[in-house]
């Protein structure tokens, strides 16, 4: 899936970025990103429980969040207009293993700068924030999306649109209950 980006990207790129705080469930991912930001001259905060998010942003300060939408109790799109609210100019990466066209979309208008699919290196994301010193090889971006990719997209937005109700959207969507349950049990389908 190609990444999301705001219009205004042009705009939030001239700032520059010093404090990155990444909030994500996966331990060791955090762990690996923190690494790898503070090795390129990066202050990292590390935050995995949604109770330390506001009060480390009030601290902390960030220039940029690099964000998780899947986290155990909550969901990372509802915290962009709190973090907003905090530091208007902050720059947010939305990053997520389950991708779909409806949140990319919900989390673009409510002001984060772009909408990334794991996995994901660290220059694309330094990228996305403006960073100038990372590259991204354009043979890895896939602008177009396959028809599987689409039908999970769908069945993704119909389920949500019937607040998680498997059988209201199998109704929706013409299938029956249990062949929707294995769809939704199957990984995301990449691009």
């Amino acid at each position: 899936m190609p990444a999301y980006y705001s219009e205004n990207d042009n705009i939030t790129a001239a700032s520059p970025i010093s404090k990155i705080m990444v909030v994500d469930d996966d331990l060791t991912f955090c762990q690996v990103l923190s690494n790898t930001l503070s090795r390129r001259g990066f202050k990292v905060s590390i935050v995995h429980d949604s109770t330390d998010i506001m009060s480390t942003v009030e601290l902390f300060m960030p220039d940029a969040v690099i964000l998780d939408i899947r986290m155990p109790r909550f969901c990372g799109i509802d915290l962009i207009s709190p973090l907003r609210a905090i530091k208007p100019d902050i720059k947010i990466v939305i990053l997520t293993g389950y991708a779909s066209i409806a949140t990319a979309v919900e989390a673009i208008k409510l002001g984060a700068i772009y909408y990334l699919t794991k996995p994901v290196d660290v220059d694309e994301i330094l990228s996305r924030l403006g960073e100038s010193c990372v590259h991204i090889d354009p043979s890895k971006e896939n602008h177009f999306l396959s028809a599987r990719r689409l039908e999970w997209e769908h069945v993704n937005k119909v389920l949500i649109e019937c607040d998680g109700n498997i059988s209201a959207a199998a109704r929706i969507l013409g299938m029956h209950r249990r062949t929707l349950q294995r769809k939704l049990n199957k990984h995301p389908v990449r691009r």
